[in-house]
């Protein structure tokens, strides 16, 4: 649970990052790959976790 957690703020964050960064006076670019990278971040976290549904505690067999 924690880890959906985390995910959803990078996700959010990073797409508010991206959404705001064209309003600011300076360093957009910046603001920008940031946003870019939070949400990848995010991304890449949920993707490479190992996830617990799927797993049979008795194997194939039983």
């Amino acid at each position: 649970m924690i880890k959906f957690i985390v995910f959803l703020v990078l996700f959010l964050g990073g797409i508010a990052l991206m959404g705001i960064a064209h309003e600011l006076p300076a360093w957009q670019g910046a603001v920008f790959a940031g946003g870019i990278l939070a949400v990848s971040l995010g991304m890449g976290l949920v993707i490479h976790s190992p996830s617990n549904e799927t797993r049979r505690s008795a194997g194939l067999e039983g």
